[in-house]
Parts: structure tokens; sequence; C-alpha cells
């Protein structure tokens, strides 16, 4: 098939082929290989889903159907994550949904899904950390230790909180790690989410025991709409491997490894989540799950408080591979829209030894502390939903576009079923979108009008595709 213009004004196209191994001007150290792309995936699947949003959402929206919510939400994001895995293996670049919507769609949509990501990786940095400061406070309190109401909670979460101060040193301790290099980083991440698997499987494996069926029944308490809605909600929580995916430049064989890593990590975590799930809402009924600390208050009801507080700490040391996946995958987005010249090329500046954006890093870390520090984790969580499952539908839709267009393009991974697959996976991810809540769609609307802003009076025309005029054919 003969290739396409490169497209003009906003719809001008990044050069599929300019997409190498090889980047010139910054880069990033290649260091990771399949497992440790494995377990940054897994790291950003596990955590927050279970440990934080699965007690919310059982007691508040789903009931036992919490199973289903996560089922929902694995089955759109399985479409979606087959389709990441084909862009993969063809672009090993950072920044992932962003840099392929640039290749494929043009620059607005490539623009507009990296300035979406930017606010929504930050934001689920913030709900993660304050998941894992509910279980802080959980531990503390098993201790006998009595803290400060001012410091335990954002403003309107209970009786005199003023800050989640436990929430907003987390998030500045993830971003000083990831400044100092991805090797050391990654293998803190790597040692951190064996310990996290092996605290899930051990609140599968001895909760088991203590699961009474009665517990299960209804099973539906808030209708289908509210298993329904519990998926809008948990739905990124089973997304990580979209943010590993942003670390394909700090990859050793990007091609060969990323679509292996994608899909591993997806299998393993859903099969984890389903088996959790069972058994969180199986121990105890889900009026009486506490939303903030689900598994501990679980343990904590059937006398087993010791081990309550085993998963409290597995919990807090645990869903810090969350928070370090997706600030990762942030910090790699924005490296590279400053690269493309999207954004001011200051920000894509590495550290000259450790070779990571060192400022874009701690931009984020102070924001999503800012984040975490003063709103309520449901809000938080809601941030982050429409941006992302947007970012899925405009991957579904590239990835069938790239096929049509050129199906002779190197691919070391197809995806099976096209075009049923990514179609069903980009209707899935806007079916999701409707039964976010109306101040969801109002913030989103807000920073995408900032968006529409900045890219109008400063990407548009400081483009690297604009300053050489767009006059290369993109073959894409």
């Amino acid at each position: 098939m003969a290739s396409a213009g490169n497209g003009t004004g906003i719809f001008r196209r990044k050069p599929v082929e300019e997409i190498t191994d090889e980047v010139e001007g910054a880069a990033l150290a290649r260091s990771l290989g399949l497992w440790q792309l494995t377990a940054i995936g897994v790291g950003g699947i596990i955590g927050a889903g279970i440990f934080a949003l699965a007690g919310a959402v059982a007691s508040e929206t789903a009931g036992p159907a919490v199973l289903v919510s996560f089922l929902i939400a694995g089955l759109a994001s399985a479409a979606a994550a087959l389709s990441y895995a084909e862009f993969a293996g063809m672009i090993p670049k950072a920044g992932s949904a962003y840099t392929y919507g640039y290749a494929v769609l043009g620059e607005a949509v490539g623009w507009f899904i990296g300035w979406d990501l930017l606010l929504e990786y930050t934001a689920i940095v913030a709900v993660v950390a304050i998941g894992i400061s509910g279980y802080f406070g959980f531990l503390v309190g098993e201790l006998g230790v009595q803290l400060p109401a001012w410091m335990l909670g954002a403003p309107g979460t209970g009786e005199g909180h003023v800050v989640d101060l436990f929430a907003v040193i987390l998030c500045l301790f993830i971003a000083f790690l990831l400044t100092r290099g991805i090797k050391t980083a990654a293998r803190f991440e790597t040692f951190v989410v064996g310990l996290k698997v092996a605290v899930v499987l051990l609140v599968i494996v001895v909760g088991f025991f203590y699961v009474k069926t009665a517990n299960y029944s209804p099973f539906f308490p808030f209708g289908i709409a509210g298993a329904f809605t519990g998926a809008a909600t948990v739905f990124f929580a089973v997304f990580g491997y979209d943010a590993m995916s942003t670390a394909a430049e700090e990859s050793k064989d990007a091609r060969r490894h990323m679509p292996k890593a994608i899909i591993y990590s997806l299998a393993i975590s859903m099969v984890l989540y389903v088996l959790a799930t069972l058994v969180l809402t199986g121990m105890q009924n889900y009026r009486e799950i506490d939303p903030e600390s689900g598994f501990s208050s679980a343990f904590a009801s059937v006398g087993l408080s010791g081990l309550a507080s085993v998963i409290a700490v597995g919990a807090i040391i645990g869903i810090l591979t969350v928070m370090f996946t997706f600030m990762l995958g942030v910090t790699r987005v924005w490296f590279s829209m400053s690269r493309d010249g999207l954004l001011p090329a200051w920000f894509a500046k590495v550290h000259p030894v450790r070779r990571v954006p060192v400022r874009v890093t701690w931009i984020v870390g102070v924001g999503s502390a800012l984040i975490a520090g003063f709103l309520p984790i449901r809000e938080a969580a809601e941030l982050t939903n429409i941006g992302i499952l947007l970012a899925f539908v405009v991957v579904c839709i590239a990835v069938i576009v790239l096929r049509y267009r050129r199906p002779d393009a190197p691919r070391t991974f197809r995806l099976p079923g096209m075009p049923v697959v990514p179609a069903l996976g980009a209707l899935f991810s806007v079916w999701l979108i409707t039964f976010l809540a109306p101040v969801t769609w109002l913030r989103f609307a807000v920073w995408f009008l900032i968006g529409a802003v900045i890219y109008a009076v400063y990407g548009y025309r400081r483009s690297a595709l604009a300053r050489r005029g767009g006059s290369r054919r993109a073959g894409s």
C-alpha cells in the first residue's frame, strides 16, 4: 500500500520510520529487561484496586458484585492492552498513547492525549497515596498510637482533618526515588512487587477459610447498574501496563519485550483481583467493609488482628509500586512532549549521569502531593478515569488505522481479531465513560480548555514538525 502523506496543520503526523531505538538529543538510559518491565506493569495494576478501592466500591457502589466490576473493567482493558502491545512492538519510544496517537492520528490528537495523561497519571499517584494513608491510619490505630486529627486526611474526610500528611510525604518520596536513576529505581520496584504479590496470596489463601457464602447474598444489592458504575471507578486499577509502556525507551529490547510484558502483567493481575475480591466480600458483609482499609478490617472482623496488621504493612509497602509506575509514566509522557517541542525543551533536560528527567519528576511529585493532601479519595479517583478511557479509545482506533494504512510495517506482535477486538475496546471504554459523574466531566473540560490554549499559543508553532515545515513524508 502506498504511504500516505504526513498531514498538515494540526493533523501533521510524526513519521513512524523516525521513531527508532536510537533517539537523537536527550536520551534515557536503557536498563530494563522483560521481567523488570513485567514487574513495573504488575506494580502499576495490583495495589490500589485491591488495597484501596475494592473496599470502597464493595461497600458503597456494587456490594459483592465488585467482582463483576473488576471483570468488566478487565475485559475492556484486555482489548486495549492488545492494542498497546502491537504498538509497543512497533514504536519503542517513551510516551505510550501520546506517541502512538501523534504518529497515526496527528499532532492535535497526540497533544490532547498527552496533555490529558499529565493530569490523569498525576491524579492516580495521588489516589494511591491516599489509599496507602488509610492503611497507615489503621496500622497506627492498632498499635495504640493517637495521631493529631489535622494530619490524617483531606478537608471534609473527617472531623478536624486538614491535610493527608502521610500521602504528601509518600508522593515526594517516590519522586526522590525516581530521580536516583531508572536502574536503581527498577530494582526497588521489582523487590517490592514480589513482596506485594506475596501479601495478596496470603490474603487469598488465609481468607478463603473464613468465607461465608451468606455474605454473597444479595449479590447485586445496588443493581446491575451498581456493578457497571463500580467498573468505571475501578477501571484505573487494571491499566498499569499503559504507564509501563511509557518506559519503552528504557527497555533493553523494547520491540520484543514490551508486548510480552503488557500481556503478562495484565493476566497475572486479573487472576489475583478476582480471587481477592471473592475473599473480601465473602469474609465480611459488604455493609460492614471499611472503604479505606477493606482487607485489614475484614481480617480484624474474624479475629485475625495480627494478620490484619501484616496486611496493612504489606499494603503500605506494596502500593508504593503503583505510585512508582504512574509517576514514571507521567514524567516520560511529559519528557516526550517536551522533546517533541510541544512543551518547552527545559522540561526534557535529563540528568547528565543518571539519564532521567529530574525537573519534571519533581514537578509531578509536588503536584501529586497537593492533590493527595487536599482531595478525598473518590473525587481524586474519578478524576483519573475519564482521561485514561479516552486514551484507550485513541489507541484502539489508531491501531486499526495503522493496520490498514501500513499493513506491511514490521510488527513483533499482531493483535488477534482485527478490527473487532480493538473496536470493542474503544466502544467499551466510551460506554464506561458514560457512568462517570458530571463533576468529572466538568474538571476534564476545564483541563482540556487549558490544554487547547497552550497548544494554540505555544505547541502548534513550536513543535518539531512545525519548525521543519512538515515537509517530510510520514510513510504512516
